[in-house]
């Protein structure tokens, strides 16, 4: 298949509603994982725990560190009419763009109370976003911590409870800024971390703040035409430094979620990467070669989704699609508070 044929249904497969997990295990190690290795097109069935074994001293695993902000927020139009606001992006000290779910659209200049009787200006309108301004007080930040609620991507169809404030973050999570977890690092629990530290296993990090665009569907047939959301990231220095002697000493770079592939490949020029800090709106698919990374752990992701595309683009589409169609089989769990992939890319894409 050329890359100027590659659609959007070619990433379409079969998921019983049943398997979409709706709560996250007990503990965060507990989950299942399936091991692909493309290179022997083979699938293991795992745990997680098991990560320790299948990863080698001096390998690196790089997480994401953002934290997600409770960008959630409930009011009403001074017209009437409940309103329901997801935070897409924070854009300013007291600006941000957001997705409104509401019956009849406000326009620019139209008003939306919140719980607590402040307002919120809606200033104009970008397709499915809008850009609010909060002429309170306190920076946006802050009143998201006091009013907002943990957004539950759509396909948990409960509502967001306490546990979820947690549960929805990552352990090492430290840079506020996301709306939606990087879940590949929902995973890992501190007794796990520390034996991976005791394999001696190196760590590192990136920040890329997950926007609410992610889950935005894709409204083109054809991939060429489709335009990524903006999202935000840094990439250091340390990083950098940390990858580059990994690869040196023959260990292998392993990315702990797509948005760590986002992050390392926009960060990417002439097949190296630098220390970058920026937007990105990098859509990797079939075709794109990944350099940075040599190894991949990720969740299972929604069919025709741009994170499928990514992925496919790891590890070869076919590979992917039949170790979805295993995983469904198999009865893992998907989505965010769901099982993982461990994923080794075809011999030939090996960077290491």
């Amino acid at each position: 298949m050329t890359v100027e044929k590659v659609k959007k249904a070619d990433f379409h497969f079969d998921l019983p509603p049943e398997l979409i997990a709706q709560q996250p295990l007990q503990r965060r190690s507990a989950s299942r994982l399936l091991e692909l290795d493309a290179a022997a097109n083979t699938l293991t069935d795992r745990h997680f725990g098991e990560l320790v074994e299948r990863l080698q001293p001096g390998d690196l695993l790089v997480f994401n560190d953002t934290r997600v902000l409770p960008a959630r927020l409930f009011g009403n139009k001074t017209s009437g009419g409940a309103v329901e606001i997801l935070i897409e992006r924070i854009t300013g000290t007291h600006e941000a763009r957001a997705q409104l779910g509401v019956s009849k659209k406000p326009k620019p200049g139209g008003r939306i109370v919140l719980a607590d009787g402040s307002e919120v200006e809606v200033v104009g309108r970008d397709g499915p976003f809008f850009d609010l301004r909060f002429p309170t007080h306190e920076p946006l930040e802050k009143l998201l911590l006091r009013l907002g609620r943990m957004p539950l991507p759509p396909y948990i169809t409960r509502d967001a409870d306490d546990s979820d404030d947690e549960r929805y973050q990552t352990v090492f999570a430290r840079a506020p800024g996301a709306v939606a977890a990087p879940t590949a690092g929902l995973h890992f629990d501190q007794p796990l971390l520390d034996a991976l530290t005791a394999r001696g296993i190196e760590f590192g990090h990136v920040t890329l703040h997950v926007g609410a665009g992610t889950f935005q569907p894709m409204r083109s047939d054809e991939l060429r035409e489709h335009v990524m959301h903006r999202e935000w990231l840094n990439v250091g220095a340390e990083l950098v430094e940390k990858m580059r002697r990994t690869r040196a000493a023959g260990g292998r770079v392993v990315a702990v979620g797509t948005t760590v592939v986002r992050a390392l490949e926009s960060a990417t020029r002439d097949g190296e990467v630098l220390p970058f800090a920026g937007e990105t709106q990098i859509f990797i698919f079939p075709g794109y070669r990944i350099t940075s990374v040599d190894g991949l752990v990720t969740n299972f992701h929604l069919p025709e989704s741009t994170l499928l595309m990514l992925v496919s683009a790891f590890a070869g589409r076919e590979c992917v699609l039949n170790a979805y169609r295993h995983a469904v089989g198999s009865g893992y769990r998907f989505f965010s508070y769901g099982d993982a992939m461990l994923i080794w890319p075809p011999a030939r894409s090996r960077a290491a």
